[in-house]
């Protein structure tokens, strides 16, 4: 059964749960202490530890309906980042935490990302990357020949000294101590051709076909398919301090709180939504992008194929934010004892916005 435009919530970590009465279809799995709801319909209800974390996601979850993480969510959330089908949780210890489709193995987590060392982790669409707290890099999912490998696993031998990494859908990049980009994996579009001047980096973002880099001056600088403009980054653009690549555009976040949008959805022109102001992180989605505010709320723009803009309403709290392929992830802290649905993965950096 396909079940599209749904809201799940994932308790971490989960002491009581208590179900009101719901008028619609409801799914529950638990596996290794962890409840998973799913819900088909309008409405959910639960009331969860005041100290709780929550991820929430929504959109295309065709594949997300079976989870088997390898330990219990016990722990707080440092991180969430989504693949294309699959999600990925990184726990203020140090370990991870996937679920969804697990075609390619992108949910089989490495021993190596398994030992409580991983600063960051990040999903692509069939793989992903583990920053260690060594300055090393894991990575797993499509490889081996793999229909979905374009050696986007193929960390290069010695890469080491990092300090943040950025999964494109068939691609990675890594960003080194010193300033300086390294990619690997498909390089159809140029997209792991890095400039070779590029330095004074600060932040790394992979989209479907290109890159995106941050330098230190608040300039970016993009490289890859440009079938839709989005490499051609705005002439005037500066003071930014978060950047997102999505399928065919590209966002920019600048320090007074406004979002800077260009590229497009397939054939169709983008932008960012009237009045957007006061956001404090952003991501993309492969058609669609993500902005959360200074209040909390997150406003949602795009595509709607799957109800990946289906903002639950009464949503806020939100800490963090990811998206990639057509579904949305976020983390609430403290979330409010209702949490209404409507029919319904960094870029990596540094800055963060005034």
């Amino acid at each position: 059964m396909i079940i599209r435009s749904m809201l799940f919530l994932v308790p971490l970590p989960m002491k009581k749960l208590v179900h009101s009465s719901i008028r619609m279809k409801t799914q529950f799995t638990r596996a290794l202490g962890l409840f998973l709801i799913v819900i088909q319909g309008v409405l959910c209800a639960s009331v969860l530890p005041p100290d709780a974390d929550q991820v929430l996601a929504w959109g295309d979850l065709n594949y997300h309906l079976a989870i088997t993480p390898s330990q219990p969510a016990t722990r707080a959330v440092a991180g969430i980042s989504a693949g294309a089908f699959h999600s990925l949780v990184l726990r203020g210890d140090g370990t991870l935490m996937a679920w969804g489709d697990n075609q390619f193995g992108q949910t089989s987590i490495p021993g190596p990302a398994q030992q409580g060392t991983v600063a960051e982790a990040v999903a692509g669409n069939v793989h992903n990357l583990a920053l260690l707290s060594d300055g090393t890099v894991v990575a797993w999912g499509a490889s081996g020949g793999d229909a979905g490998d374009y050696g986007q696993c193929d960390v290069p031998a010695g890469l080491d000294g990092v300090v943040a990494v950025a999964a494109g859908a068939v691609h990675s990049l890594a960003l080194r101590g010193d300033g300086t980009v390294v990619a690997w994996g498909s390089d159809a579009f140029g997209q792991c051709d890095v400039p070779p001047e590029l330095d004074h980096v600060v932040a790394i973002a992979g989209g479907m076909y290109h890159s995106l880099a941050l330098r230190e001056d608040g300039t970016l600088v993009a490289w890859g398919g440009n079938i839709m403009g989005q490499c051609d980054v705005p002439p005037e653009l500066d003071h930014v301090v978060a950047i997102a690549a999505g399928g065919y555009h590209s966002l920019a976040l600048k320090d007074d709180g406004t979002v800077v949008f260009w590229g497009g959805y397939g054939l169709i022109r983008g932008s960012v939504p009237m009045g957007l102001a006061t956001v404090v992180a952003i991501a993309t989605g492969d058609y669609h992008s993500l902005a959360l505010k200074r209040d909390g709320t997150v406003t949602a723009w795009g595509l709607n194929t799957a109800g990946q803009c289906d903002v639950p309403s009464g949503l806020r709290n939100v800490a963090l934010i990811a998206a990639r392929g057509s579904h949305s992830m976020v983390l609430v802290d403290d979330p409010p004892p209702l949490v209404k649905a409507t029919v319904a993965p960094a870029a990596s950096g540094r800055g963060k916005a005034k």
